[in-house]
């Protein structure tokens, strides 16, 4: 179930020397998304401003499933995935042209004046009440492939 939806063009200037879309512009895109998601879930910019507070990414992992175009336009469906009261739990799937492009699950604790703070209770209940399953992919670790040899 999606939770929120971020859409946003290719940029020339993101188009890599092999003419696709370079890597950091894939996570600047899903950066963006996460902001959307702060935004639907109460984390947006009053909440920033008026507690000198936001949620600050822990770790995140991004899978690049496929190539992106220029002039393509990008559709972001975020799911929140899991929430404790200090930390989100968000996947996102970046979807271009109706096919599957890239993952990404991020880890955000609540920052406060510059330390971990308790998530305010309205956010945790709207959090908790979009919360869906974690996806397949979601909570994977990266390794060395094993040599047949």
């Amino acid at each position: 179930m999606t939770f929120s939806t971020w859409r946003e063009p290719v940029q020339d200037a993101w188009i890599d020397y092999n003419g696709h879309l370079s890597e950091p512009y894939y996570v600047l895109v899903l950066g963006h998304a996460t902001d959307a998601v702060m935004d639907a879930v109460g984390l947006g910019p009053d909440h920033r401003s008026a507690n000198d507070a936001s949620l600050y990414t822990v770790e995140a992992h991004v899978r690049y499933l496929d190539e992106v175009s220029a002039g393509t336009d990008l559709e972001v469906r975020s799911s929140i995935i899991g929430v404790t009261p200090k930390l989100l739990w968000i996947w996102h799937e970046l979807w271009a042209e109706g096919r599957l492009r890239a993952t990404e699950e991020v880890l955000g604790v609540h920052v406060v004046g510059g330390s971990s703070a308790p998530l305010p209770d309205d956010v945790v209940a709207r959090a908790r009440a979009a919360c869906v399953d974690p996806p397949e992919h979601a909570g994977r670790r990266i390794g060395p492939l094993r040599s047949s040899g």
